[in-house]
């Protein structure tokens, strides 16, 4: 795997040319596409690199292709970025090539390629090959530059050779592989140029010594355009990261726990000081902002957008909508009046926070993971220091969504959790959260329409979920009353 012994560079025209109308066909069958449901205009090549030369039993292609897609009107009409990149969307593939793909590989197969330089090869999805990702864990081993691509670690972390990779399939936005139950190698799938905070946030917590988050172990990223222009942003592609064997995510264990009865407000305080932790970790390692009232306006404007676009786009938001305009009227009214001020700092935050997004080790330990923010929203943004409000209502938002899950429901069990989540937030910061319910409000309206959205367009039994929300939210009643 050494740069002498391949060529990292490949013809990436002619090479995307022949895989154009397999890739056609299999991108938007990803969970992890995001444009489904609209038909691709175009798949353009960012970036075509070779890790492992075709013509061996297997070779390993890494490839950044750009998609075009026609906006959905709602979409198209809030859209404010660059002309040029209306509807496009660039995303990072590891492509494996053989001759014949042997049937362990059926799954992951993309198509049989029948003209340019790889006619007459199968190319196929790489992270199911173990032999593959067995050979990119030494590429990531091994610090420096590999065609466009830039391997980097932390040089006081051992990853050993040979650990046995195994890919994980629970995962949507992106994926992993796991290797020898000792680390794990997160892709990200959709990549902007930029600095991607699920590498940023962590290595700043590592710095402090925060046991919260497992620390970056190596990562990667891609610079098309070898910084030639001034502007230019390397690509991050994916980071390692230990991994915590044993752990039971947040969601699972909740589940098991409403099934058999047990009690969860121990575990929810827990949380509560793991997220505070984070959240005072995050303060100290970053810049904080205190937000003025036209900051505050423009965050209720920003709510109110995003309100009147599901609403166009979800019929069934649309009678709720001038109820729930008035969280965010509130909340500008509230940042006019000066507020607390507490509740008008604003820092870098998880962006994403729900029960999945934590783990809970044998010994008891929380950890929080996966800090890329909401996929959705554009990276810039995403960067933002925010008010740390916000994780807590995704948190609040996730009991919720346990109590619909289980059977029969039970909006006790939301409710207990959803106060002890709180006190525990501030056993750790002294402030509860419940104690500002205007802006707690506000963060939490703004959850449910996203929910909203998110599972109209891609889970509609679930809909209901945080259709109930919205309904005891536009009433401003509790977000405790009966699911």
């Amino acid at each position: 795997m050494s740069e002498a012994a391949t060529r990292p560079s490949v013809n990436s025209g002619a090479l995307l040319a022949s895989l154009d109308p397999l890739l056609r066909s299999w991108l938007p069958r990803q969970r992890w596409f995001a444009g489904k449901g609209r038909p691709i205009s175009v798949i353009e090549p960012v970036s075509a690199t070779e890790l492992l030369p075709a013509g061996a039993p297997s070779g390993l292609l890494h490839l950044l292709v750009r998609t075009r897609q026609p906006m959905p009107p709602a979409q198209d009409a809030a859209f404010d970025g660059h002309p040029a990149e209306r509807g496009t969307d660039c995303y990072q593939l590891l492509v494996g090539v053989r001759r014949t793909l042997p049937p362990h590989l059926a799954p992951a197969l993309i198509g049989h390629v029948t003209g340019g330089p790889l006619a007459g090869f199968t190319v196929y999805e790489a992270l199911y090959d173990p032999h593959l990702m067995a050979l990119f864990l030494e590429r990531l081993r091994m610090p420096g530059r590999h065609g466009v691509l830039r391997f980097e670690r932390d040089p006081g972390v051992d990853i050993p050779s040979g650990l046995a990779p195994r890919m994980l399939g629970a995962e949507q936005s992106n994926s992993s592989v796991v290797y020898g139950d000792t680390f794990i190698l997160k892709l990200f799938r959709r990549v902007t140029p930029g600095v991607n905070p699920d590498l940023e946030l962590p290595l700043r917590l590592a710095r402090r010594g925060c046991a919260r988050v497992p620390a970056p172990a190596a990562w990667f990223h891609a610079d098309p355009r070898g910084g030639a222009a001034p502007e230019a942003e390397p690509y991050g592609l994916g980071v390692v990261q230990p991994y915590l064997a044993g752990a039971e995510d947040g969601w699972e264990l909740a589940l098991r726990m409403i099934g058999k009865g047990e009690d969860f407000t121990g575990e929810a305080r827990a949380l509560g000081r793991a997220t505070a932790e984070v959240h005072r970790e995050l303060a100290a390692a970053l810049p904080t902002v205190t937000l003025g009232r036209a900051q505050v306006e423009l965050i209720a404007d920003g709510m109110a957008e995003r309100l009147t676009a599901a609403a166009q786009a979800v019929p069934a938001l649309r009678p709720f909508a001038p109820e729930l305009l008035t969280a965010y009227e509130a909340l500008a009214d509230l940042g006019g009046a000066g507020g607390s001020p507490t509740a008008w700092t604003a820092q870098r935050v998880h962006g994403d926070l729900h029960l999945g997004q934590c783990l809970r080790s044998p010994d008891g330990s929380w950890s929080l993971i996966d800090f890329e923010g909401e996929p959705a929203r554009p990276l810039a943004e995403r960067r933002l220091p925010q008010p740390a409000v916000r994780d807590i209502a995704g948190m609040l938002r996730s009991f919720d969504y346990a109590a619909y899950s289980a059977e029969p429901r039970s909006p006790e069990w939301a409710a207990d959790c959803r106060a002890a989540y709180c006190v525990g937030y501030a056993d750790v910061t002294g402030r509860d959260p419940r104690t500002e319910p205007v802006l707690l409000r506000a963060h939490e309206t703004d959850k449910a329409v996203y929910e909203v959205l998110y599972e109209a367009r891609h889970r509609p039994d679930w809909l209901p979920v945080p259709l109930a929300a919205v309904r005891r939210l536009a009433r401003n009643g509790s977000p405790d009353d009966a699911l």
